[in-house]
């Protein structure tokens, strides 16, 4: 594959800088329902030129931790070097560098909530596969490992010995089956929920949307919302009415204590566009344990918003992104705008 220039729209545009097409659609057709302007950055092989200004308009960062699964093991630091690009032009990105860094680490992502008194899981870190089985042996079974660089579950998996740990060690050294992107692997206490689900809070433009309720009674940890994720399930039984993984938690609102908190530490980290997963378990605690910057919304719920009246994630964003750019750029945003290709 050759190597191209990232593209210029012919005016002020929303660039959206990503690695995987699959998840574009939705806020690109959103984008175009309302005439803005907007241009794909897709990142592995193309180029900038350092002596060259950024064009004029709002960039939007929808790269993601698990990047290097899709298409260049270093899509990540072509992430980092456009953002660092922007950044010293004094471009308006949407979530920018310092968001990216905690998107692509759970280390920091752990360390921003528990400093802000959140509920956090009991966490280890730890460099390479001998520290992780010294790190587990102060961990009661069950507990859980990830990749620090996750997303889509990546490493996630499930001991209830600390010699079934053992015995599959290996596999999280450099070349493994499970080898992390950067080394690390988190040992973490698995949390227990009260009831088979965990909940993924939206926020847009820094306020709360929607939360959604992720059925895990299979078992699974892969919790990718977004339909390029959807893995079927086998042996199901057509006769009998499966319960939707995704579904609107309805009780939960921008008043409930614990959004309006994610509110404040999202405005603390300069944070616009993420989805918070938490865990409520028998015991009252409401443990929460992943930020994510590049999030993805499901097409399910986001039909059932728009049956029931309301204003989908993907539009909502729309209009967020169309606002920003009317800020930084007030002449570029018309009703006749038409999208750059």
């Amino acid at each position: 594959m050759s190597s191209h220039a990232l593209p210029v729209g012919d005016g002020p545009s929303v660039y959206v800088i990503h690695d995987n097409p699959e998840w574009i659609a939705p806020f690109t057709d959103a984008l175009d329902r309302l005439g803005v302007a907007h241009v794909e950055w897709l990142l592995p092989d193309a180029s900038i030129d350092l002596a060259a200004e950024p064009p004029q308009g709002v960039f939007w960062s929808r790269l993601s931790a698990s990047a290097h699964t899709r298409t260049d093991p270093h899509v990540k630091e072509y992430g980092r070097a456009v953002l660092d690009w922007l950044a010293a032009a004094g471009r308006r990105v949407v979530n920018g560098r310092d968001v990216y860094e905690l998107e692509v680490s759970k280390v920091r992502q752990h360390r921003e909530l528990a400093g802000r008194g959140f509920d956090v899981p009991r966490t280890a870190a730890a460099f390479g596969p001998r520290a992780l089985v010294g790190a587990a042996a102060g961990f009661t079974p069950p507990f859980i490992t990830k990749h620090n660089q996750g997303g889509k579950g990546l490493g996630v998996r499930r001991f209830d010995s600390h010699a079934e740990l053992e015995a599959v060690a290996d596999e999280f050294a450099p070349g493994g089956a499970n080898a992390p992107i950067d080394g690390i692997t988190l040992i973490q206490e698995y949390v227990q929920p009260a009831q088979p689900f965990i909940t993924r809070a939206e926020f847009i433009g820094g306020r709360f949307h929607y939360a959604v309720r992720v059925d895990v009674s299979g078992g699974s940890f892969e919790l990718c919302p977004a339909d390029a994720c959807t893995i079927p399930s086998a042996g199901a039984d057509p006769d009998v009415e499966a319960v939707p993984q995704f579904a609107r938690r309805e009780e939960i609102t921008a008043g409930t204590p614990l959004i309006a908190r994610l509110e404040t530490l999202l405005a603390d980290l300069g944070i616009e566009i993420a989805g918070v997963e938490f865990i409520e378990t028998a015991d009252g605690r409401q443990v929460v344990y992943d930020i994510n910057t590049n999030t993805n919304y499901n097409p399910s719920v986001e039909s059932a918003e728009q049956s029931a009246g309301r204003q989908p994630a993907a539009d909502r964003i729309a209009d967020f992104i169309a606002d920003t750019l009317a800020e930084a750029a007030p002449q570029s945003v018309s009703p006749a705008g038409s999208a750059a290709r």
